[in-house]
């Protein structure tokens, strides 16, 4: 058998397997190591939004807050729990409660907050949501327990503010930031809504009644103070006479007026006193 020279200065490039079986060995380990991997992309690559933040635990203690961005946990040893930072909208459940003056009324609320503290969210409380709801109810019927009717329904901004301020001292542990709470509507028994028209109308009639009271008593100032002129003045009269008939004389046409002097009344009325 010939054997080809080689070239001085250059080694034997090696000779791999190229048989049946070793093609059977590699497309197996090749499938292996894909079966193995792909349960193990979802444990391993993380993304987390611009709106969340991904707390880490290794092995079950706390590691931090991550995010945004893209991460990679170890398998079975780290495990990640998103939270959302955006600003909660919740409905407060219509709650039943009776007022400082003993009236039964149905209120319900909205309430906005929004989660500062990922870390505090996760370890601190097992829903923050539903621990959330649970304290904006109580907290309702405590605050319309200790406030008047003529409270809620006009100094309502008050009431919020009293809500906001307790609700949030009470999820302030838990890395929760209420922003705002609004009471939506208030709902009243019906013979109290009868009893609240009749007391409005009433207001009404005394408003007008006052009203027209003052100015009856205005314009009696004004004639007094009229007549004292007229008597200080004697030509006042005789002005306002044909003043009153140049009007009769305008919206009555077909009325007839004879004017008597008012020298002739009074010689009259001397002629009788005597």
């Amino acid at each position: 058998m010939t054997q080809i020279p080689q070239r001085p200065g250059r080694e034997p490039e090696p000779q791999y397997p190229t048989g049946a079986g070793t093609r059977v060995v590699r497309a197996f380990l090749i499938g292996l190591s894909s079966v193995l991997l792909i349960p193990l992309l979802p444990f391993v690559i993380r993304v987390v939004s611009e709106y969340e933040r991904g707390v880490i635990f290794r092995l079950g203690r706390l590691v931090g807050a991550r995010g945004p961005g893209l991460f990679v946990l170890l398998p079975f040893v780290d495990r990640m729990v998103k939270v959302d930072l955006r600003t909660v909208t919740l409905d407060v459940p219509s709650q039943e409660a009776i007022t400082r003056d003993n009236v039964t009324v149905k209120v319900n609320a909205v309430i906005y907050f929004r989660v500062l503290e990922p870390t505090a969210a996760v370890v601190r409380i097992l829903d923050y949501i539903r621990a959330t709801s649970q304290i904006a109810q109580t907290t309702l019927r405590s605050v319309l327990g200790q406030s008047d009717l003529d409270e809620l329904l006009g100094q309502r901004e008050q009431i919020n503010q009293k809500l906001q301020q307790i609700i949030d001292e009470q999820t302030e542990p838990w890395g929760v930031k209420v922003t705002a709470v609004e009471v939506k509507d208030v709902e009243l028994p019906h013979t109290m809504q009868r009893a609240m028209a009749a007391q409005a109308e009433a207001e009404r009639e005394r408003r007008a009644k006052i009203i027209a009271a003052d100015g009856e008593f205005q314009a009696s100032e004004r004639l007094r103070e009229a007549a004292e002129i007229m008597a200080q003045e004697p030509i006042t009269i005789q002005l306002r006479y044909l003043q009153t008939l140049r009007e009769i004389g305008a919206e009555h046409n077909s009325t007839i007026v004879f004017p008597v002097p008012i020298d002739l009344v009074e010689m009259m009325m001397r002629d009788e006193e005597r």
